[in-house]
Formats: C-alpha cells, sequence, structure tokens
C-alpha cells in the first residue's frame, strides 16, 4: 500500500512502501548502522546510488529517521524511500518515474568528504509495483552476475582487482557553444610549462611519457596521493600501493586490495568520489577520462581477474602455461571472442579510442601472454603462488560502469568456459612492433563507441544468460550511447578541422 507523501526533500518524495531489503530486514547489520551513528556522532545520512552511465547520485536525510525502526509504520529500512526515476539518467519516463531506493546497511561508513558528519550508506532500487529490484539497476545486475557464476558450478566466486588510473590537473577550462569549441588544461607538473615564467619557475616538470615512477620533487603529487589512500583505507578500502604514472601533468594510479565482484564495484565509486573530492579540497581536479591529453599515455583501468571454488583458485595449474589452468584458457577465450563487445560497456565512451589505438601503447591486440603488457590479456608471473594466480584484462577504462563492466566480463568469461572456446595460441612478442602481415593476422578491438555499439547488437545471447543484463538494458544502453553520446560529438565541428580545411 502506497501512502500519500508526507515531506518532500528536493525531488525526493517520502512514499511509504511495505518493502523488504533483500526480503529481509537484517536486524543485525541495522544494528551495527546505529552504532557507527553513535560512535561517530553521525548528523546526516547520505543516500548514494548509481546511475546507469556509472556516476553516483545521492540525497540526504537527518540521521533520527534512521532511529525509527521499531515503529513499523515509519521503518525506512523496511519501507524504502521514493525518488524521481525520471531524472535520473537511463532510468524511468516521467510516466513511470516513481522508484524506490532500499537501503543496503553492509555498506556504510563514515562519509570520508563531508565536514559535517554524515553517515554514507549504498541502496537497491526497487519498483514500487511490482515490489522487485530494478532491471536498470547496475548494482542489481552485478549482483546477478555474481549469482549466475554460483549458479553454473563453474566456481562460487570471483575476485577483481582492478588498476584505477587518473590525472589530477591545477586547472581545466571547456565549453561549446554553436560558434565555439574549446577546452584548456594546466598542470604545474606539465612538461609545456618548462619554459613558463612562474615567478620562480622551479622545473621539474616529468618528460612526456616519463613520468613513471621519479621521486619527489618531480612527483608533485605524492603527500596529496597519501592522504587519498589514508581516506580511503578510513572508508574500508584496502590499499596496496599508489604512484605517479606514465604521462606528465600529474597521471596517478592507486591500486586497491582485489575483492569480490559487487564490493569491488562498490570501492570503484568510493574511490573516484574520495580522490574527486580530496583533489578539490586541495584547490586541484581530478578527472577519470580516459585521454584527457593529446601525445601522452591515457588512463586505463586494467583488470584482474580470477575464479575460486571451495577456497581454491581454479585457475591455477602448476602444469599449465604460465602456470594457469585449462579453466582460465577457456576464459581468456570467452573474452577475447566477446572483446568487440565487452567493449560497448569496458570502454564506453568516444573518448575511450582515443586512448584504444593501433600501433601506440594501448592495449588493443586481441591476443593472450604471460608478462606481456602489449597484449589484450596479461598472465602475471611475479609469483608461483597459486593464490596470486590471474588473468589481466587490459582494454578497460575509468569511463565505465565497474557494475556492468565487471558483470559483461564475467558472462563472457563464463561463456568462454561453458563453450571451450579456446583463445589460441599465446602471442609472447612485442605486439605493437609485429611485421605487417603478421600484425594483420591478429584481431583488434574496435576502432570506435559506434563500432562497439554494432557489436554490441550482434552479439549479445552471453550477456542475457540467467537473465543477468536484460534486453532492455541492452537496448537503453545503446539508445543512450548513441542519442546522448555519440551523436553530439558527431555532429559538431572538431577545432582541428579548422587547422586542416579552413582555408580550402
Amino acid at each position: 500500500m502506497v501512502k500519500k507523501a508526507t515531506k518532500k526533500l528536493g525531488k525526493v518524495e517520502r512514499d511509504r512502501v511495505t518493502l523488504r531489503w533483500n526480503g529481509q530486514v537484517n536486524q543485525q547489520d541495522i544494528q551495527k548502522v546505529t552504532q557507527l551513528i553513535k560512535e561517530n556522532n553521525i548528523e546526516i545520512v547520505d543516500l548514494k546510488f548509481n546511475d546507469l552511465p556509472g556516476l553516483w547520485q545521492h540525497f540526504s536525510i537527518p540521521a533520527t529517521e534512521l532511529s525509527e525502526i521499531d515503529d513499523p509504520v515509519k521503518n525506512i529500512w523496511v519501507e524504502g524511500i521514493g525518488f524521481d526515476g525520471s531524472s535520473i539518467r537511463g532510468f524511468q519516463k516521467i510516466q513511470e518515474s516513481d522508484m524506490i531506493l532500499m537501503l543496503d546497511p553492509t555498506t556504510a561508513v563514515v562519509d570520508p568528504a563531508c565536514d559535517v558528519p554524515t553517515l554514507s550508506i549504498l541502496c537497491d532500487i526497487y519498483d514500487p509495483l511490482t515490489k522487485k529490484p530494478y532491471s536498470r539497476d547496475p548494482r542489481y545486475v552485478a549482483k546477478k552476475a555474481a549469482e549466475y557464476l554460483r549458479s553454473t558450478g563453474i566456481a562460487d566466486t570471483s575476485y577483481w582487482g582492478p588498476e584505477m588510473e587518473f590525472f589530477i590537473f591545477n586547472d581545466i577550462r571547456f565549453d561549446q557553444t554553436e560558434n565555439s569549441s574549446y577546452y584548456f588544461i594546466d598542470s604545474i607538473e606539465g612538461e609545456w610549462n618548462s619554459g613558463r615564467d612562474e615567478k620562480p619557475n622551479l622545473g621539474y616538470k616529468p618528460r612526456y611519457k616519463e613520468g613513471y615512477f621519479p621521486v619527489p620533487p618531480h612527483d608533485s603529487l605524492q603527500d596529496l596521493r597519501s592522504k587519498i589512500i589514508l581516506a580511503m583505507i578510513k572508508a574500508g578500502i584496502g590499499i596496496e600501493v599508489h604512484h605517479h604514472e606514465v604521462a606528465t601533468a600529474g597521471q596517478c594510479e592507486i591500486d586497491m586490495r582485489f575483492g569480490t565482484l559487487v564490493k569491488m564495484a562498490d570501492n570503484c565509486l568510493m574511490y573516484k568520489y574520495i580522490v574527486k573530492n580530496i583533489a578539490k579540497k586541495n584547490n586541484m581536479v581530478a578527472t577519470f577520462m580516459p585521454k584527457p591529453l593529446f601525445g601522452d599515455n591515457g588512463s586505463g583501468m586494467h583488470t584482474h581477474q580470477s575464479l575460486w571454488k571451495g577456497g581454491k583458485n581454479i585457475f591455477f595449474d602448476p602444469k599449465g602455461y604460465a602456470l594457469i589452468s585449462q579453466t582460465a584458457k577457456y576464459y581468456i577465450g570467452g573474452l577475447l571472442k566477446h572483446a568487440p563487445t565487452l567493449m560497448a560497456f569496458c570502454a564506453p565512451t568516444t573518448n575511450s579510442y582515443k586512448r584504444l589505438v593501433p600501433g601506440y601503447e594501448a592495449p588493443v591486440n586481441l591476443a593472450y601472454s604471460q608478462r606481456n603488457r602489449s597484449a589484450a590479456v596479461r598472465i602475471p608471473v611475479y609469483t608461483e603462488n597459486p593464490k596470486t594466480k590471474r588473468i589481466e584484462f587490459r582494454p578497460p577504462d575509468n569511463s565505465c560502469n565497474p557494475y556492468l563492466a565487471f558483470a559483461a566480463m564475467l558472462m563472457a568469461g563464463i561463456d568462454g568456459i561453458q563453450n571451450k572456446i579456446e583463445p589460441g595460441e599465446p602471442l609472447d612478442k612485442n605486439t605493437y612492433e609485429l611485421a605487417a602481415e603478421e600484425a594483420a593476422k591478429v584481431p583488434t578491438v574496435p576502432g570506435s563507441l559506434e563500432e562497439s555499439l554494432a557489436n554490441l547488437e550482434k552479439d549479445h545471447k552471453f550477456l542475457l544468460k540467467g537473465d543477468v543484463f536484460t534486453q532492455d538494458v541492452i537496448d537503453v544502453w545503446i539508445e543512450y550511447k548513441r542519442e546522448k553520446e555519440i551523436d553530439p560529438v558527431r555532429l559538431r565541428p572538431h577545432p582541428y578541422e579548422f587547422y586542416l580545411y579552413f582555408d580550402i
């Protein structure tokens, strides 16, 4: 039964709907949230959820609203909180806008970006009429992928370890009008500023493609990255390492400790949230755009993955090539076969294909190899420990929605195992330096977002298994990307076209 809204918080309608999170209210988890609120003097609770393209959305309520857990009429944990789904990218049309957020108490952490004591809680999205999870909720897609893996009997757990790269700049300006178009990026570290009068200019600008791994003062972001990882650790994210990356002008990488699919996707969004907010508090700006700079390295999201069953890593075989099992090879076969489709979710922006360019240092070649960073699939061989054996899929970037990208990669790998798809022989060569005749035999990822979407249209049955991706999700993804991204970029004159053609 739906009652009339009693309050409004902006667009948030406080409709009361009798609905239970995941079918049950876990009182123990709720008590932990209550304890967090008391111990940290929490005043505000921030409710976060994911839109279809991959950006967090949120609204906040007073912490006192969560104290009503003993009131069956006002119990937010049971009933959820209503919001306008038509205002969220890729969600509902206006005539069907009412949606419900169900709080996931296991995700509660003290918010690392707010000055007012705030508790952050992630939410799942439900339909108020069917009382079922919303098919376009990316987090729900990821949950279904994890459950589908278990249902196959192949494995019970998948582990994920994305290497997220990003830039931190000192200034960014951009605009697009009917008669102008420009962007301007600046960084104290940028080699282009080596001759600028900075009163004084102290030098120490990392040269193009030489930003990996100089110590300070060349690496001017050491302390900032340390502040970032300490905030991540407080937010419950396990961190392994941070460092400057290859490009000039503040390219960075912070590596998280591996985790299960849904939890790692949650962590990816918290990771971005922390990086952006701490950069802003230090009067800088962070971007996860794959290719913000011309002529230097872009930012990727090399994604490590493995399958486990009964506590054992089924990707390991002491007698296999690079110590991987036949199961792992089939998984790789699935990734390589479906890579042209996967790019629609793993490299889902027009800018992604400024990074994925053949002939440059980009993982475009659909081959696998041990140690080889020029192949799309690399098998790390740092150690012979069975627990560390994994494969690394290198084409994805951080413009992806991690819930959808991880789910799609997992489904491709499962399809490879189910259909015993052989990946062929490993290519233990620098694929960037192959002779033309040999290079022509190695397939590559698509060269544009339009091409990736066309592949998604043709090859997506493997995504529909177990109802993980629905046809509705695939259709709206393709429609959104074409209408909101491809066409707007395609129809606008490019500034470099004036350089090429104005004097024709």
